[in-house]
């Protein structure tokens, strides 16, 4: 009986004592960070086989902290859009939708701990990311955006300012909690609250997101008072941005400056590579494409089961493309396999070399092909579209489904909607005005000298996205660059000669990206994003989709067919000679041609 008693005795000392928090003493947790990975899984393109970064280089660099350190005392999270932008994710979402979607299976082999859910992730569609996120829940690996709030779950007057929407009105979970390396840690997650400004909400149905303030100030204070944890972590797929409030999909350094109770905020969704912190609170951003890991780390100390110190830093750590997690690549080789030979099945021919970057120019065959294929397939009268792929040439020759990635790298749909003529010209000339440059700089093209971080030099740039350079096919017109902003454009008829009246009502085809405010062109001009369901006339499958259904009725995608004026009519800057001088030079800038 006294043996009983004594264990009794040592089982409920030993309960007190885990209820209590952690031992008096000093600790060190690392948390690693991947984000805007978009689906550069595997070390090895398709075509060629050449290494490149991915995550198997990503792996190792993880692999090596937790043998230095203790996997214990390692914490990896992703800040979100893993299910884009590449041939793989591709295939799994919308090719090979039978087996067990990979990207679960890359995370589980990893040991993640958690994933935000980026804006590109929503972008594939409830039928991909619902798949995904009850695959990764299998596997205890919570896809997090406690911003996307179920439109059956509308926030109350009374309730929303004071305490937020609770954690069973959001679609996706708010937090995870983890033990590690002896103290308890809380990592909270969420999305884009700028979504309705890019994607067709049919993509989201039954979902609305908000913005992270004051929301994620809200859940970390609940989180801290039902869970106290020792450690508290934020990833949001959220630009870095300038920590003014300007900027509604970029508020990184915004919640850097106001959270209280949060040690390290993780973001994402621009690509740059950026570190910041303040006394109390870090901030990381690794960048994109599995360049980099970002690295946090926390020192504490506790006395009487309380934290009475803390120290946080950070830092980028830049992955090796040829120092690669072997296990892994075996691993996965099979599925390697799989999206190479779907990549590489032939879908037709390119009767000559398609350069993207003709298409800062003026016309090109690049640009031409999405017009014409917008054109026809859609009914529209007036087609805008941009050069979505910066800098790229696809040979003449065969066509792989591959080279259809690089004419067409997102799955953006077809969206026909109506505009007057006048807002067509004012759309125009809201988007020559971010391409070319004021008459007096001595540039036609709008650029600047920046310093880029992987060589320390001065290189050109863009100044604006070119992903934003829209032109129009259908019309023809001209662009002064000699005339200031607004009075550039000059749309001199329609493709076949009839006039064009500023006052009629066309049919214009342009990408869902833009149709849902995207690049901001629209509402740049008075037309409101959030009502134009009243615009659209109809939707169509992706573009790269509706090329492929171009090459299976051509078979040759032909720099004349694709160039006919009598449909995509025809545009140049003015007056020519100045135009071509300064392009010249400006293209040389960037691009280095002679």
């Amino acid at each position: 009986m006294k043996k009983i008693y004594l264990l009794a005795l040592a089982i409920a000392s030993a309960m007190f004592s885990s209820c209590s928090g952690p031992k008096d003493g000093d600790y060190t947790l690392h948390l690693l960070t991947t984000n805007d990975v978009h689906g550069t899984w595997f070390d090895s393109t398709y075509t060629d086989g050449n290494q490149k970064k991915s995550l198997m280089a990503i792996s190792q660099v993880v692999n090596r902290f937790r043998d230095s350190v203790g996997a214990e005392n390692v914490i990896l999270i992703d800040a979100g859009d893993c299910l884009q932008g590449d041939n793989a994710p591709y295939y799994f979402n919308y090719v090979d939708t039978v087996s067990p979607h990979l990207f679960p299976r890359l995370l589980e082999y990893m040991k993640y701990d958690a994933v935000a859910v980026g804006n590109h992730d929503i972008e594939t569609g409830h039928d991909v990311f619902d798949r995904v996120a009850a695959q990764m829940a299998e596997k205890g690996i919570p896809f997090l955006g406690g911003n996307a709030i179920k439109d059956s779950c509308p926030v109350s007057e009374e309730d929303g300012e004071k305490t937020g929407y609770s954690f069973e009105d959001r679609y996706f979970p708010v937090y995870k909690i983890v033990e590690r390396g002896g103290l308890k840690v809380a990592i909270l997650g969420y999305s884009n609250p700028n979504m309705k400004a890019w994607l067709d909400e049919s993509v989201f149905s039954g979902i609305h997101f908000v913005s992270l303030i004051p929301l994620v100030q809200q859940d970390v204070d609940k989180v801290i008072q039902k869970e106290k944890p020792q450690v508290v972590i934020v990833a949001i797929h959220s630009g870095t941005g300038d920590g003014k409030g300007s900027s509604y999909e970029s508020q990184g350094l915004d919640l850097l400056n106001s959270l209280r109770g949060v040690d390290f905020v993780v973001c994402s969704h621009d690509h740059r590579p950026y570190t910041a912190q303040t006394d109390s609170i870090c901030l990381i951003n690794s960048g994109s494409h599995s360049k980099n890991v970002g690295h946090g780390q926390i020192n504490l100390k506790i006395k009487k089961g309380k934290v009475v110190e803390k120290k946080v830093t950070s830092e980028n750590i830049e992955s090796d493309l040829k120092d690669v997690d072997t296990v892994m690549r075996n691993m996965f080789r099979p599925e390697f396999l799989k999206v190479r030979e779907f990549t590489l099945t032939e879908v037709g021919t390119l009767d000559k070399d398609m350069a993207t970057r003709d298409s800062y120019r003026g016309m090109s065959f690049y640009m031409n092909l999405i017009h014409t294929v917008g054109l026809a397939s859609s009914g529209a009268d007036i087609s805008i579209a941009a050069p979505l792929t910066y800098n790229k040439t696809i040979k003449a020759g065969s066509l792989v489904y591959n080279d259809l990635f690089t004419i067409y790298p997102f799955e953006n749909q077809m969206f026909v909607i109506t505009m007057s003529g006048r807002e067509l010209k004012d759309y125009l000339e809201a988007s020559y005005d971010k391409w070319i440059m004021a008459d007096s700089t001595g540039h036609l093209l709008k650029i600047q000298l920046r310093e880029d971080p992987r060589n320390n030099q001065e290189v050109w740039s863009f100044v604006n996205r070119s992903y934003n350079f829209d032109s129009a096919a259908g019309i023809y017109y001209s662009v002064d660059i000699t005339m200031p902003t607004g009075e550039r454009v000059k749309i001199l008829s329609m493709a076949d000669g009839t006039p064009f009246d500023m006052d009629k009502t066309y049919k214009v085809a342009m990408t869902s990206y833009r149709a849902s405010g995207g690049g901001g062109l629209l509402d740049e001009i008075g037309i409101e994003t959030d009502r134009i369901d009243e615009r659209i006339v109809a939707k169509y499958p992706e573009y790269r989709d509706v090329i492929y259904r171009y090459l299976q009725k051509h078979k040759t995608i032909k720099a004349d067919e694709v160039s006919d004026r009598n449909i995509i009519g025809g545009w140049e800057f003015i007056p020519r000679l100045k135009a071509r001088k300064l392009l010249d030079q400006d293209m040389n800038l960037l691009f280095g041609e002679d």
